[in-house]
């Protein structure tokens, strides 16, 4: 993805207006990103849910709601905050479900999506069948396109799903859609495969049911998506089969509609340049080390290879955070002008997987909040958090 794409509007905005740290929300971009989500809804007739566990800042609930069709929850929690805060349905699906959580995820849900058929079996007899709650299971279609396996539900042993062969000849009465999940942050071709060999394998299978739930991870805002092909390959699909279609993306929903502000709290020198700031992988941005990836950071050029990292040379910064785990590193940066301290910056990307993932691990503060309206150069400080939101989460 190019630089300048990834900063957008961003390469204009001051990061002195909020405090540091702090997640600043894009208004514009995300309304771009639901436009075009909306657009492939309609042309592909397919319902679009906004996958919470990617994004859940419900300040802008009305903004989605405006343009999706609900919300996607993966547990009691995250339905309940579906439900109450957003517009729309509410599909619920969580691998572990217990049995005092039922009937109020029956009450707040309009897809109860079970994780296998003994799930299904041992909870069924304590549901409402006659409800308004559908009942659906998560098929595992044992076709894996996820190039890292933390992120593949497809691989052996998973616990995601159930496989496909051990569904023959099972009495699913009473489920009437089947749920799949198993790309990661992908185009259409990944997309295109997977369905493919879900069709292949559960062709018996969709007979059965009225709807089935697609899952995430398709890039489809991103440039070079081809939406065109995957309008085309989810109209044919719903014509062959009369399906109701869901689709509940979660990167593609915020993607480059947030950059996280941080300040430099120190630099040094220790075989190479450092610079400290006070925002932190391990804290704020934690697939920076379970993806792992190294986020981009505006104005400077990121630096993967050890063979372009000159310890020597002053723009070259090894870039952490002020936890003390050794590994809370973001990344190493060419910078256009060396940093110094009380410097403002702008981590580029961070809207997703980044507010939902927060710790305070070390006593670290969390990152306020903030939307920035870039057509009309309004920012408005929507969260900010103190010592108590640290203590409360103790005892």
């Amino acid at each position: 993805m190019a630089r300048d794409e990834v900063a957008g509007n961003f390469a204009n905005f001051d990061p002195f207006r909020v405090p540091s740290p702090c997640y600043v929300i894009d208004i514009a971009k995300l309304e771009d990103n639901l436009r075009i989500l909306s657009d492939v809804s309609a042309k592909a007739d397919a319902r679009v849910l906004l996958a919470l566990k990617a994004f859940s800042c419900f300040a802008l609930a009305e903004m989605i709601g405006g343009f999706l069709h609900g919300t996607a929850a993966s547990g009691l929690w995250e339905a309940r905050l579906g439900r109450t805060r957003f517009q729309g349905a509410v599909h619920t699906f969580a691998p572990g479900l217990k049995q005092d959580h039922l009937a109020e995820l029956q009450t707040l849900s309009d897809h109860l999506i079970f994780n296998t058929i003994g799930q299904w079996k041992r909870f069924k007899p304590s549901l409402r069948m006659n409800d308004d709650c559908a009942f659906g299971l998560r098929i595992n279609p044992r076709h894996s396109e996820a190039e890292n396996p933390l992120y593949d539900p497809c691989a052996a042993w998973s616990r995601l799903g159930s496989p496909i062969p051990q569904l023959e000849g099972e009495d699913l009465e009473g489920l009437t859609g089947f749920h799949i999940h198993a790309l990661c942050d992908q185009g259409f071709e990944p997309f295109d495969r997977l369905l493919g060999a879900t069709e292949e394998k559960a062709s018996g299978l969709l007979e059965r049911i009225n709807w089935l739930n697609l899952g995430g991870g398709q890039m489809i805002t991103a440039q070079g998506f081809d939406r065109a092909a995957l309008i085309g390959r989810l109209r044919d699909l719903r014509r062959r089969t009369e399906l109701d279609l869901y689709l509940e993306p979660g990167t593609a929903v915020a993607l480059n509609a947030g950059a996280l502000v941080t300040e430099v709290l120190d630099t040094f020198w220790n075989d190479g340049h450092v610079a400290v700031m006070d925002c932190s992988a391990t804290c704020h941005m934690p697939d920076v080390i379970e993806a792992p990836y190294t986020p981009a950071l505006l104005g400077t050029e990121t630096l993967d290879r050890a063979e372009d990292m000159d310890p020597r040379d002053e723009h070259v910064v090894r870039v952490g955070g002020p936890t003390c785990l050794a590994g809370d590193v973001i990344g190493t940066y060419r910078f256009d002008k060396a940093p110094k301290t009380g410097d403002r910056r702008l981590f580029l990307d961070q809207a997703y997987y980044t507010m939902v993932k927060t710790t305070t691990f070390n006593g670290t503060p969390l990152p306020s909040i903030a939307l920035w309206d870039p057509r009309t150069d309004d920012v408005r400080v929507i969260k900010q958090f103190g010592y108590e939101d640290f203590e409360g989460r103790l005892s």
